[in-house]
């Protein structure tokens, strides 16, 4: 039998784990749990459990005292290897001594950690992980939020019974180095930027299906120009996003005043938060980048398509959202192909993207 939550140790407790190995948007938006357990419990160390390679999005927040991560390289280092970096891992968690570990991931490697690595455990009632198995290694197991909700909510929702969701106002939050702001002005600055106000527009994702036309892009982008404003490009390093920003930009019309500085494949995540954190206004798609304005709190105007609107929308007052469901049909996105190249944007006018940059922006 689990100890009881009102044991002054885990009713008051000293150091929590959250856990969620997902992608760099999942990470960002985990912390509001975070968040509203230091707001609570302001005296408490809470840790978190990522994947590698998404540590950089929670790296500098303040309501985290320590980041552990999970390689997914261990696996192709043979079984010997990933053993040995498992047990490392674990013995590292244990040494920790949490009084509670909240588990956001669905995996079985999170699961085994939240339940023997802490004294109490809780999760949600994923539908894959209704078993026995799933119930032991967790003390509490919560209500799954219907797609509703946002995601944030869904989160928070991990909380009881230590505490209520809305017991504090929890945000999503990411902050930005000394150091990591002067590498993206140096970047910026090497280009000719000499502090000049900026929109920033960020046209890729990772999955084509979530972007624009890049003719209706550009004409935004001409729109802003003829109105005196600078624009800043960003885009991954990889080679589809590269080029679809060519294409973007190749045809501008840049007039005297007026600048246009890319950043193509050359910042790292944290840097393209600073550059997002410098702009007067974020033009972007359901990705990574909408999620960070949002916790940088900036200005923005999402599109987005064929995913749950309700649930992945930019969690700020700050966001105004384009969905093409309110210009034509959408497919179900339950039944999306993610590998498939087709744009689902196209049904968004160049009109209405326009109208919300212009309120945006007092134009």
């Amino acid at each position: 039998m689990p100890e009881s939550p009102t044991d002054m140790s885990l009713a008051a407790p000293k150091r929590i784990l959250i856990i969620k190995l997902r992608h760099h948007g999942d990470v960002l938006l985990t912390t509001p749990v975070a968040h509203a357990l230091r707001q609570r419990f302001p005296d408490c160390e809470v840790d978190m459990l990522v994947y590698q390679e998404t540590a950089d999005i929670i790296r500098d927040n303040p309501h985290i005292a320590q980041i552990f991560t999970v390689d997914r390289q261990w696996k192709k280092q043979g079984k010997k290897a990933q053993f040995a970096h498992e047990r490392a891992l674990f013995r590292a968690l244990k040494a920790r001594g949490y009084d509670w570990a909240f588990n956001l991931s669905d995996q079985w490697r999170a699961a085994f950690i939240a339940k023997f690595c802490a004294r109490c455990s809780a999760s949600l009632a994923y539908r894959k992980r209704d078993n026995a198995l799933w119930r032991f290694c967790h003390d509490f197991i919560n209500p799954d939020l219907d797609w509703s909700h946002h995601v944030v909510e869904r989160h928070l929702h991990v909380l009881p019974p230590l505490m209520q969701p809305d017991e504090v106002k929890a945000e999503v939050s990411m902050a930005i180095g000394g150091d990591i702001r002067s590498s993206l002005q140096e970047k910026l600055a090497a280009q000719g930027w000499r502090g000049e106000p900026y929109v920033l527009i960020h046209p890729g994702s990772r999955w084509m299906f979530k972007c624009w036309e890049d003719d209706k892009t550009a004409a935004v982008a001409q729109l802003l120009l003829n109105h005196g404003r600078n624009i800043v490009f960003t885009a991954a390093p990889d080679e589809t996003e590269q080029a679809m920003l060519q294409e973007i930009t190749a045809n501008l019309q840049i007039h005297p005043g007026v600048n246009v500085w890319t950043l193509s494949g050359c910042l790292n995540l944290r840097e393209l938060a600073a550059a997002i954190d410098g702009a007067s206004l974020f033009i972007g798609v359901d990705s990574v980048p909408m999620h960070i304005a949002a916790a940088l709190n900036k200005p923005q105007v999402a599109l987005f398509g064929p995913t749950w609107v309700s649930r992945w929308r930019p969690y700020s007052d700050q966001a105004e959202v384009v969905w093409a469901g309110d210009f034509g049909p959408l497919p179900d996105p339950e039944s999306i192909d993610t590998d498939d190249k087709t744009r689902l944007l196209k049904a968004i006018p160049l009109e209405a993207v326009w109208e919300k940059v212009k309120q945006k922006l007092a134009l």
